[in-house]
């Protein structure tokens, strides 16, 4: 990498705790457009894809108050966090009593800025960059934030988690809203007000819904 990543970290955010889920502290961007709204060549200039792991966005802060919410979803259960970005889901269970978590993302990046995140909240996760999509994941339940904003990504993701569901392991989604949300393949379990960054999205506070996918 061009930039050392902890160190990028370090410098670029602070530790502060979602407005949704205050139990939870991360290191975010604490100004938007310093970051998020860096031009293609700036972040390529330093080595950075797209910061997904500096900001805390809605679908993973609701998904995240959903698991802190009922510990007894994920008690003793072992958990894939995928598409983590920051480690919010994944730390929420931890915290709920997970047997055992697993955070997962391609982005480089993600591993520093969850292991990062994991320290300053005293917990341990496990990591890996490794393209799971399609592939038989070794876990109980897999929780996914945000994910459905891609057409591209959305059309390979339905079908893998549709059978994961099938294979019985427990999906949970937290969306708020995304263009490509599979809505006739999910169950409702819960939905948040969740503030969130305007330079982001397209409002101050994002409806955000919690749901079971179903094969």
């Amino acid at each position: 990498m061009k930039t050392d990543p902890q160190a990028f970290i370090r410098a670029h955010t602070s530790v502060m705790a979602p407005p949704h889920v205050p139990e939870i502290s991360l290191h975010l961007a604490s100004e938007a457009h310093e970051l998020w709204l860096k031009t293609e060549e700036e972040l390529e200039a330093i080595g950075l894809p797209p910061p997904f792991w500096a900001f805390a966005w809605a679908g993973g802060q609701g998904l995240a108050r959903y698991i802190l919410d009922n510990p007894e979803m994920v008690g003793g259960q072992r958990v894939l966090d995928f598409a983590s970005g920051s480690g919010l889901v994944g730390i929420a269970a931890v915290m709920a009593g997970a047997l055992e978590v697993s955070a997962c993302d391609i982005d480089p990046w993600a591993e520093t800025a969850v292991r990062l995140n994991a320290e300053v909240n005293g917990v341990s996760l496990g990591f890996t960059g490794a393209d799971l999509i399609g592939k038989a994941v070794d876990a109980d339940i897999v929780l996914a934030g945000d994910v459905f904003y891609d057409s591209a990504l959305a059309a390979a993701l339905v079908p893998w988690l549709a059978r994961l569901a099938a294979d019985g392991k427990l999906v949970l989604v937290g969306d708020p809203g995304r263009s490509y949300l599979p809505r006739d393949r999910l169950e409702f379990c819960a939905v948040y007000e969740v503030p969130v960054t305007r330079a982001l999205e397209d409002s101050e506070i994002k409806k955000t819904t919690v749901w079971r996918f179903v094969s």
